[in-house]
């Protein structure tokens, strides 16, 4: 009994001390676990606390009471660089945000700000951790040093005050935003770990491709080495090797990539690179990815555009980088939405001005298939002085580097209209002008040298990049739409690579007109030479209405011009989308440039349609228009009517009863022969449109018009009636009648609307129904309110300098 007692203490004590042993090895592996270091990023958007105080002393600004909590993106000029008071705020405010963090010795910790306008400072519990200036370049400031276990508060002092040593220009029609204007995060990396990727396809065909690229090794040893392994988008590996290192770089290549999936424009195959840090026992130490897109591309001397070895007709637009409501602080679903309508209209080419903008641009052109002119904001002002010089060529370099592998980008261009009204003295002379943009032409090559150079506008430096735009904004700022294919033979023999950056105009939503003003008889006709700054030069943008009509046919014609020009580059449609500018306070919708396919909201307009007839693969047919329902004229006159359809053949039937198939003739003007001359009857009219698509399908739109042979007399008041919207809200409607109380369709005074009481106006949006200040269309204007209670009435005022103000009460 005692023996068996010993026994089982002995096999006790063994037990024990072998889960001990366990224990200690587990809590030995736990260990090497936290000690591990493996990447991480964080969004770290949300709950930060916003400070509008221009001090420059942290320590004011901590003391402050009145900070208010924001989520991020922000900018303190969102509502206010479109409101109806002169000017906006140039200025400096604060950002604050405590974040939680268990510090691994182990590892890098940064900050990463995918954009701040335009200058910032930050902060790491209270100690200065970094700088940056250029407000569309992201940057990655290292913060382990200052950084704890636990609580940590990051500050940061964010400055768009004019200053003429930081681009672009105080001059420039656009506005420069302040605040953390896109995302921001907490990302960690191991100590030693890979940077720097970049990589080239220097030789691209159908059945063979290479790619060459190096990584740096930060912090390694002569042991380390690099595995690279390339994945097709099924993510089926079609290369791998490992890869020595020199002298903390390592070289990648794979040379015999067989038969590769091409990126173009129409099917934008991405593969993807995996690179990894090897020790000596190849086991990974860090790993990083990318997207790799196979194409090449050439401009032909004088002539077109080819990519992957065809014919490309580039069929551009402009985007800036801001939105109703939220000024340039726009989330990734706004900037996704944007490049994803651009699509949607046939677009394959978009430059971006007049600045880099948010990585999600570059992304979704990537994934889309857009070719990308990525431009630096050297927009207007001349040249600087050291300072100046200085700060730029960062800037470049930046862009360069951030974007280096994206094969969506094919330009960098170098700057946009850069001699105009010089900030310094002597700025905008010749010589010093084309001194400083051969250094950036240098810099951009040496940089990389696989893209081409480009400037718009600026033609005694025209020799010095490889892509040229001269300005043409034939049937706008000068002459008539009809110069434009005089315009664009004459520029082809003169440039050896010329791409038609800028054209069209402005139109104000719903304003249309049966006679829009062409300018024929009153202006010259064959200028094409921008005339903006020169007021004694009559154009359609000061004589002409602004209206649809008028610029569905401006676009009309030069595109029936670029898609039958077999030698032509291609050109680049000013803007996709309305955005604000602090020069045009007197426009139909203040302070916005109005030349966009759709308003600032992204809501289409009729010219959106134009585009998407000529470019898009998508069938579909519209009557123009659906903002013009309500139309006048002598009984027995004729109208015309257009449809716009990439369809090859369209029906159009009016209350019932067909007017006939055309077939589509892109030579044919306007709507490529998709016109019909025909008369209303007196009140209601329905229009259909049918189109066939390719595989025997039907594509209709329908239109209602009212239409009356009576003409409004005299505007003589404004009347107010209402609507609740989907979301809630209701659109208040101001109507200009005469004295039988009919609409006054020529009526386009400015009318100026408040909320009395009741509610708020959703103003200072820049758009047909955001703008307490706005010009009518067809003797039309509506705004969008908010009511604050059903229980209150809402009330309601519209008036002008002709009229009185007219009340509406909502109880």
């Amino acid at each position: 009994m005692k023996t068996t007692n010993k026994l089982t203490s002995i096999v006790s004590n063994f037990t024990l001390l072998f889960v001990l042993m366990l224990i200690i090895t587990a809590c030995n592996s736990s260990n090497k676990i936290a000690e591990s270091s493996e990447r991480t990023k964080t969004n770290i958007n949300n709950n930060w606390l916003y400070l509008e105080n221009d001090t420059e002393q942290i320590s004011e600004a901590i003391e402050n009471k009145d900070w208010q909590q924001i989520n991020l993106p922000h900018s303190w000029n969102s509502l206010d660089a479109t409101d109806l008071d002169p000017g906006y705020r140039r200025s400096g405010s604060w950002y604050k945000k405590t974040i939680d963090v268990n510090i691994n010795a182990n590892s890098i910790y940064e900050l990463y700000f995918e954009g701040v306008n335009i200058t910032s400072k930050i902060f790491v519990n209270g100690t200065k951790v970094g700088t940056h200036i250029g407000g569309y370049i992201g940057f990655t400031i290292d913060i382990s040093d200052a950084l704890k276990s636990g609580e940590n508060e990051i500050i940061v002092r964010v400055d768009n005050s004019y200053d003429p040593e930081v681009i672009p220009s105080q001059q420039s029609d656009f506005f420069i935003y302040g605040g953390i204007t896109r995302d921001v995060w907490l990302q960690s990396k191991p100590k030693t770990h890979l940077a720097n990727l970049k990589y080239t396809t220097p030789k691209v065909s159908e059945e063979k491709a290479t790619l060459e690229g190096t990584v740096s090794v930060i912090n390694g040893n002569t042991s380390s080495k690099v595995k690279a392994i390339l994945k097709d988008k099924e993510n089926k590996i079609v290369a791998e090797n490992i890869f020595s290192v020199d002298n903390g770089l390592a070289k990648i290549s794979f040379y015999a990539i067989k038969n590769p999936k091409l990126w173009d424009t129409d099917n934008p195959n991405l593969y993807t690179i995996e690179v990894s840090l090897l020790d000596e026992n190849n086991a990974e130490k860090d790993k990083i990815s990318d997207k790799v897109g196979f194409r090449w591309f050439e401009f032909k001397d004088h002539g077109a555009f080819f990519l992957n070895g065809k014919r490309l007709l580039l069929r551009g637009t402009h985007r800036h980088e801001e939105h109703a409501g939220v000024g340039a602080a726009m989330s990734n679903e706004q900037h996704r939405a944007d490049m994803e309508l651009i699509k949607e209209m046939g677009t394959n080419f978009v430059r971006l001005a007049h600045y880099p903008q948010d990585p999600e641009i570059y992304k979704a052109c990537d994934e889309l298939g857009l070719l990308v002119w990525d431009e630096l904001p050297w927009c207007r002002g001349g040249v600087g002085n050291d300072t100046w010089k200085t700060n730029t060529k960062n800037m470049l370099t930046e862009i360069i580097n951030q974007n280096y592998n994206r094969p969506s980008v094919i330009i960098w261009s170098l700057g946009n209209e850069m001699y105009w009204l010089p900030d310094f003295e002597d700025g905008g002379k010749i010589e010093k002008m084309n001194s400083f943009l051969t250094e950036l032409n240098d810099l951009s090559h040496q940089l990389d040298p696989t893209r081409k150079t480009a400037i718009r506008k600026y033609y005694e430096g025209s020799d010095i990049v490889d892509v040229f735009s001269p300005s043409i904004w034939s049937g706008w700022y000068s002459g008539s739409y009809k110069s434009y294919q005089k315009a664009i033979d004459q520029y082809k023999k003169e440039y050896k690579s010329f791409l038609h950056a800028e054209y069209g105009g402005s139109s104000h939503v719903g304003r249309h007109t049966e006679n829009p003003i062409t300018g024929e008889g009153a202006i010259q006709a064959d200028g094409w030479e921008e005339a903006i700054v020169q007021t004694d030069v009559a154009n359609i943008a000061q004589i002409g209405d602004w209206s649809e009509n008028y610029i569905v046919d401006l676009f009309d014609w030069h595109l029936r011009i670029s898609e039958n020009d077999s030698t032509f580059v291609g050109n680049i449609q000013w803007a996709f989308k309305d955005f604000g500018t602090p020069l045009r306070p007197e426009n139909a919708i203040p302070y916005m440039n109005q030349k966009g396919l759709v308003d600032r909201a992204g809501n289409r307009k009729d010219a959106f349609y134009v585009f998407k007839s000529y470019w898009s693969k998508d069938p579909f047919t519209y009557i123009e228009s659906h903002t013009w329902t309500e139309r006048e004229g002598p009984q027995g006159l004729a109208r015309d009517v257009s449809v716009y359809s990439n369809c090859k053949e369209v029906e159009l039937s009016l209350n019932g009863k067909s007017l006939g198939t055309k077939t589509r003739n892109t030579k044919e003007f306007p709507a490529a022969g998709l016109n019909w001359n025909l008369q209303f009857r007196e009140g209601e009219n329905t229009l259909v449109s049918s189109g066939k698509t390719t595989d025997g399908k039907t594509v209709t739109d329908k239109l209602i018009i009212n239409y009356r042979f009576t003409k409004n007399q005299k505007a003589e008041g404004l009347k107010l009636s209402y609507s609740v919207l989907e979301n809630g809200n209701y659109l208040v409607t101001a109507i200009a009648f005469d004295k039988n109380g009919l609409r006054c369709l020529d009526y386009e005074n400015r009318v100026y609307f408040q909320c009395l009481s009741g509610g708020e106006t959703m103003k200072s949006l820049g758009t047909p129904t955001g703008s307490e200040s706005i010009e009518m269309a067809n003797g039309k204007a509506s705004i969008e309110v908010k009511r604050n209670s059903k229980n209150k009435p809402l009330e309601m005022m519209v008036l002008n300098q002709n009229f009185k103000g007219t009340y509406l009460t909502v109880q």
